[in-house]
């Protein structure tokens, strides 16, 4: 498994050149212990498993392939129905303690991707541990509970009806509709054990500074080390070593400076840094006691001043595509870590340089791929439907667990915690959702100051870094006019937006770039898809092929605009306004998509 990730020359470890499959690309150890595959499966609409013994027996009704989840087809269930309880069950082997690494001494965690929504876990009876978010990761440390022969048993809770559960786009009724789409219950992302010393790396946050010439990296650490512990950090790029740096460690958390000498030659300077068109990864090692972990980061800077988007401290264009990170066989979940890779290897085929994925946080794998192949994500939280005190809770409890998550990927420039007034949708004349919404925003640049934040992507924005504006107007000529000078835009922000809502409320947006975040939505059904939706329709493929071409023509007249995302990548269920199909067939020849896309933005 760790073959690709091998440096022939070296023999070392070297996390930026993984193949995809190990779930946390950014803290790799080389022993691991996939727990995909076959688990028993049960729903318990009546909520009786508890009485009933479950958590020590585990459940038996029938099989379910982990992590896909049990609405989809891949998992083996396909019941898209509403059941807001679930059960897991597997039992523990001897081959899955020796791929983990597992001996005397060392501490067993037992790791889950994301499962959807609150769950509680149990190994041979006892209960471990509980988490709740339906989008972020979690770790148990199961040591004294496993063994060989031991049984896991999960039961997740996921009720359909609680909009103040961050949720994105998943339907609250029992069919989907309009944009929204079959729920994606229990477990979706990857379960694997690993096996770590006592005291071991639980974190890392890769902090770049190019201009000081200096690489930062936050260590957090399973526990307080008694009398301090040696700690050695070394960075390589291209089989050199860049830097190395030793310390003594005598906190749970500790910051170590890496000193870069080549970011110093200013005529060098920009051989390693991180971009779409040259996407170099430094490969990272961290040993802290006996725990030895890969890792990779990428030099860059991302920022927004006199009205444009910078990467490098140059000005960069941003053409991106909306992707709802959906698939028809296995929903939410991708169908496999290639498929991440390929979603990223299309969109880059078809001209675009960056992606937004929306109402959804990402499989770091996906994140990975765009961090190899150079593609800018923006990342996006998924919204909740209601704005109570629970769902403020939530909502910023998962967020804040993301952007830990997902802040040393090169690949996120942007950060969007809200969108189209999800969650907070009487944000115009309410206070308290406009306090919310700058809170977010703060919050975010409090973990991270080194990107910018939409607060409110589409309309009713305050204090955002970038003005972003969702306008699915179908007619070519009507988009040229509203876009096509700064003059004009202004003139639209101080009106009242296309969609009939202001566009920002609150904050100096005097110097803040504007891009067109939603348009397009064109729908070309090859499928006959039930109830097929989209904002305008196309009737053949040359129909489908203007109407995009104009769209694309009037915004790229623009010399105001910093960037745009076009509405959609591919087709979702009934939603069939994208570019390609839903399983990713471009509707007309990917030549004429790039040649549209790139337009006279090819910088």
């Amino acid at each position: 498994m760790l073959d690709a990730m091998i440096d022939d020359d070296r023999g070392a470890v070297r996390a930026s050149t993984q193949d995809g499959t190990y779930p946390r690309p950014q803290l790799v150890r080389s022993t691991w212990a996939d727990l995909s595959g076959s688990w028993a499966f049960a729903h318990d609409d009546a909520d009786g498993g508890v009485a009933s013994g479950w958590p020590a027996s585990g459940v038996a009704q029938r099989d379910i392939v982990v992590p896909f989840p049990p609405e989809s087809s891949a998992s083996g269930v396909g019941d898209t129905g509403m059941h807001p309880i679930v059960w897991y069950s597997r039992d523990l082997t001897d081959a899955d303690l020796r791929a983990a690494g597992h001996e005397s001494g060392r501490r067993l965690l037992l790791h889950f991707g994301a499962v959807d929504y609150r769950c509680d876990v149990w190994v041979d009876g006892s209960l471990v541990g509980s988490h709740e978010g339906g989008h972020t990761p979690f770790v148990l440390d199961v040591t004294r509970a496993a063994r060989s022969g031991s049984r896991v048993v999960v039961r997740v809770e996921d009720d359909p009806l609680d909009i103040a559960q961050p949720r994105g786009k998943q339907d609250w009724r029992e069919d989907p509709h309009v944009i929204w789409y079959h729920r994606t219950t229990g477990i979706w992302q990857p379960v694997w054990l690993e096996s770590v010393p006592p005291l071991h790396v639980t974190g890392l946050r890769w902090t770049t500074d190019p201009r000081a010439g200096i690489v930062t990296v936050d260590l957090e650490l399973s526990a307080r080390p008694r009398s301090g512990t040696d700690a050695a950090i070394s960075l390589s790029f291209a089989g050199r070593t860049l830097a190395t740096v030793r310390a003594v460690v005598t906190e749970n958390e500790a910051t170590v400076v890496l000193p870069i000498a080549e970011l110093r030659n200013g005529q060098a300077y920009e051989e390693l840094l991180w971009s779409p068109e040259h996407p170099r990864l430094i490969d990272a090692e961290v040993r802290v006691g006996d725990d030895v972990v890969a890792s990779y980061l990428g030099i860059r800077t991302a920022h927004v001043a006199r009205g444009r988007f910078w990467l490098n401290d140059r000005p960069y264009y941003v053409r991106s595509v909306l992707n709802q990170g959906y698939w028809p066989e296995s929903h939410l979940a991708a169908p496999s870590a290639a498929a991440l890779r390929e979603e990223a290897e299309l969109i880059l085929s078809m001209g675009f340089n960056a992606t937004r994925v929306h109402q959804k946080f990402e499989d770091p794998r996906f994140l990975l791929a765009a961090d190899q192949l150079g593609l800018l994500v923006w990342g996006e939280a998924p919204g909740t439907y209601t704005f109570t005190q629970t769902a403020i809770e939530r909502t910023t409890r998962e967020w804040l667990e993301v952007v830990r998550r997902d802040a040393s990927h090169p690949s996120i420039v942007t950060w969007v915690p809200l969108n189209e007034s999800w969650g907070v949708q009487h944000i115009a004349t309410d206070p308290r959702m406009q306090h919310f919404a700058r809170a977010l925003v703060a919050l975010t640049k409090a973990l991270d100051p080194t990107r910018p934040v939409v607060s409110n992507d589409g309309w009713e924005q305050v204090d955002t870094d970038i003005v972003a504006i969702h306008d699915y107007e179908w007619r070519p000529e009507v988009v040229r006019e509203r876009y096509a000078t700064d003059a004009g835009i202004r003139r639209l922000i101080d009106a009242t937006g296309p969609a009939g809502r202001d566009l920002v409320l609150g904050g100096d947006v005097s110097d803040a770039p504007v891009m067109l975040t939603e348009f397009g939505g064109i729908s070309f059904d090859t499928a006959a898809a039930e109830g097929a939706w989209g904002y305008s329709s196309a009737t053949s493929p040359d129909d489908f092929a203007e109407r995009f071409e104009g769209l694309m023509a009037a915004v790229h007249a623009s010399e105001a605009l910093a960037g745009f995302c076009y509405t959609q990548l591919a087709d979702t269920l009934q939603e069939t306004n994208g570019l390609v199909t839903d399983d990713r067939t471009p509707k007309i020849p990917i030549d004429r998509i790039r040649a549209a896309i790139i337009g006279s933005h090819a910088g």
